[in-house]
């Protein structure tokens, strides 16, 4: 996959690069970069910016001067961020426990990515964690959940590997969709409703949220939904996982 930036308006920027699984098959990977209401910036997750893409975020944010902080929002996607917090050295970096064990060489602030705190910083945006599944599951080849966060002036939903797309190749060509992260199941924690109750954290998803236009996605493709075609995606693929997980 080609390091692109894609101006999804409204103050929102998704940026599709490259990660390749034993250095040979790439899934990709992303990070998004965000204007405040104070015309300051965040990015959502680490990524390392190179060639044209550098340049452009360099042009928006006056040489990085204007980068806030950094949310990474995913517990288990760690590899960028040691040097995106070189390059935006005056970013606050916020993340899960796991990013501080696992890159204790960046400055990490005391408050947790996840927190109430740093929610309630950033109004433009809206945040959810899945219900039902671990945040950071003790078995470190599970990567179901992550923290969610629409944008609601451009309509743009920023997700890591909790909900996915198919290949672009293989869309429905009459509707786009969505599916569940595999590992949703190996995710879920020991209380006795926890796949009801991830199942019904999401379809209060796809109506909370059910006017999102751009679903950007960690390893699957940034997709267009038409108006109503997010909600009915992923009610659909909520139907289709639910009598599995509520069966765990």
């Amino acid at each position: 996959m080609s390091h692109n930036i894609i101006d999804l308006g409204s103050g929102f920027w998704n940026i599709r690069g490259s990660f390749k699984l034993g250095g040979l098959i790439d899934v990709g990977t992303q990070c998004s970069l965000v204007q405040l209401e104070s015309g300051k910036f965040i990015f959502l997750d680490s990524y390392t910016l190179s060639d044209e893409v550098r340049d452009e975020v360099m042009a928006l944010t006056n040489n990085g001067e204007k980068v806030e902080a950094i949310l990474n929002l995913h517990p288990f996607h760690t590899l960028h961020c040691a040097q995106m917090a070189k390059d935006f050295p005056k970013a606050i970096n916020y993340g899960s426990i796991r990013h501080k064990e696992k890159v204790p060489e960046v400055n990490w602030a005391e408050e947790l990515v996840e927190s109430k705190a740093v929610t309630e910083r950033y109004p433009e945006l809206q945040f959810s964690i899945p219900l039902g599944i671990y945040y950071i599951s003790p078995n470190e080849m599970v990567h179901a959940s992550s923290l969610l966060a629409y944008h609601p002036a451009s309509q743009s939903l920023h997700v890591d590997d909790t909900f996915s797309t198919p290949p672009a190749k293989i869309l429905n060509v009459i509707m786009p969709e969505l599916s569940l992260h595999p590992m949703t199941k190996k995710a879920l924690t020991d209380h006795p409703t926890a796949g009801q109750d991830y199942c019904d954290w999401a379809e209060s998803i796809a109506d909370k949220w059910q006017d999102t236009r751009n679903f950007c996605a960690a390893h699957s493709q940034l997709v267009r939904f038409a108006p109503g075609e997010f909600k009915a995606a992923l009610l659909a693929a909520v139907e289709k996982a639910r009598p599995k997980l509520e069966k765990a």
